[in-house]
């Protein structure tokens, strides 16, 4: 009796924290003031919200309502999470909506334990109490992770296409630089060669510089800081300290390329040569077992004996 009711007190606790963060709550004065220094410092207040792609489906109020007071209650409690929203920007998917599904993933987990215990309890596995209580949690705290790990890989897919691409870029700027055009001339022209999702992210940064009246390289360092890129930030850097020199802007622009293509040689060769020791360790397991398999029946008959 007193286990069931604590397992009660338990999740009706669980149930009370989760109502209270969902549900929007009266901000103090200490709350807004740090809201609005956090705005400030990420440059939401002096420039334009980017706007969240939209929610779209069956679900799409829920999920909307439900991003929304997540993201605020996040805000309040100052969890910036920059390497998460770093990774979402890099794939061009909202961060309320990313919130939403990882909530809503959660509270399905937390059907899915119960269930998965029932089928158990069915089939005579299972006929403790606190089972389900703890396969609930766990499938809830397993599917809250998920789609951090699903961004987390296809983020890191895009950022080496990205590096990819860039240093094909900075070739193509160094060859417009080489015959004769300046340097914000020419990192937009290399940038107008392509119509693909990186070189159109580049493409929009510059020409957002332009309108805002900013230097393009600056540009391109908010552009890496927020995609989590250190290649772009890196560029920013040092075209700052030799915009004025032509021919020293060509010289770090091929060097950097160059430098580019060497670490992305060497990840390649890196991803095979762990290719091939994975297939060397898969042929030796399987002449291990081959082996097993024909000095198992000789040796049950010598040890018989």
């Amino acid at each position: 009796m007193t286990l069931m009711v604590l397992i009660g007190a338990v999740f009706g606790l669980g149930v009370y924290l989760l109502v209270r963060a969902l549900l929007p709550s009266r901000r103090g004065a200490v709350a807004t003031v740090a809201r609005v220094d956090a705005l400030r410092s990420r440059g939401a207040v002096h420039a334009p919200i980017r706007a969240s792609a939209p929610v779209t489906g069956r679900l799409a109020p829920l999920r909307a309502r439900v991003g929304a007071r997540v993201a605020a209650f996040y805000l309040q409690q100052g969890w910036e999470l920059r390497s998460l929203r770093a990774d979402l920007a890099v794939l061009d998917r909202g961060w309320e909506s990313f919130l939403a599904t990882k909530v809503l993933l959660a509270s399905c987990g937390l059907f899915f334990g119960p269930l998965v215990f029932a089928a158990l309890w069915a089939a005579g596995m299972g006929s403790s109490a606190a089972i389900p209580i703890w396969l609930a949690l766990l499938s809830a705290a397993i599917f809250f992770v998920l789609p951090d790990l699903e961004i987390r890989r296809d983020a890191a897919d895009r950022r080496r296409d990205l590096r990819r691409v860039i240093g094909a870029y900075l070739d193509l700027v160094a060859m417009n630089l080489a015959g004769g055009r300046g340097l914000p001339e020419a990192l937009m022209a290399a940038a107008e060669v392509g119509d693909g999702w990186a070189l159109r992210r580049v493409r929009n940064c510059l020409a957002d510089a332009r309108i805002t009246g900013t230097s393009q390289w600056e540009a391109l360092g908010q552009l890496g800081e927020e995609l989590g890129v250190e290649e772009l930030r890196d560029l920013a850097a040092s075209l700052g300290l030799v915009a004025d020199d032509g021919a020293k802007v060509r010289e770090s622009l091929a060097s950097r390329a160059e430098t580019m293509r060497q670490r992305e040689l060497a990840e390649i060769e890196g991803g095979a040569g762990e290719k091939s020791q994975s297939m060397l360790v898969a042929q030796l397991l399987l002449c291990a077992a081959f082996l097993v398999f024909l000095v198992f029946p000789a040796a049950i008959r010598v040890f018989q004996m």
